[in-house]
């Protein structure tokens, strides 16, 4: 699939088409996978980042000292937490897709809510224009690239 030269509006409804069709496709190991995320990264009803020790591992080897999107130090703006770039309620089949996954602020992760990517670059483009060349270092352009029609 190639995504160069798309405007946003056409990357909008690219995405919104994908997800839509595979949504009504998901398979049983897609929604294990989905309630697995909620146990690597929740534990015992825990909303902290990496509440177990293998997710704890993986936003330390995934991550350095502060947040790629604002800049801030992790300890200073109250913690890391694994996000996904492509929003799970939107692509649950990428729910334990580490190339999925990546380290944000708390307060970063709550900014970008349930936005899918290209929504979560208009948005940032628009808010945020100094943080943008940051956030399309970080597009998920594999993941964005296998999104093909079903």
């Amino acid at each position: 699939m190639n995504l160069d030269g798309k405007r946003l509006p056409e990357l909008f409804a690219l995405a919104d088409k994908i997800g839509k069709q595979r949504y009504h496709k998901l398979t049983r190991q897609d929604l294990e996978d989905y309630e697995k995320f909620n146990h690597w990264r929740y534990v015992n009803g825990e909303h902290d980042c990496g509440t177990t020790q293998e997710s704890r591992d993986w936003a330390r080897d995934n991550s350095d000292f502060h947040c790629p999107i604002c800049g801030v130090r992790f300890s200073e703006c109250g913690g890391r937490t694994i996000d996904h770039k492509l929003p799970r309620s939107q692509y649950p089949w990428l729910s334990m897709n580490f190339d999925n996954f990546w380290v944000i602020c708390k307060a970063c992760n709550d900014e970008k809510g349930e936005m899918h990517w290209f929504e979560y670059e208009h948005y940032m483009m628009k808010h945020h224009p100094d943080r943008l060349s940051g956030i399309k270092a970080a597009r998920p352009m594999k993941l964005l690239k296998s999104l093909k029609n079903p």
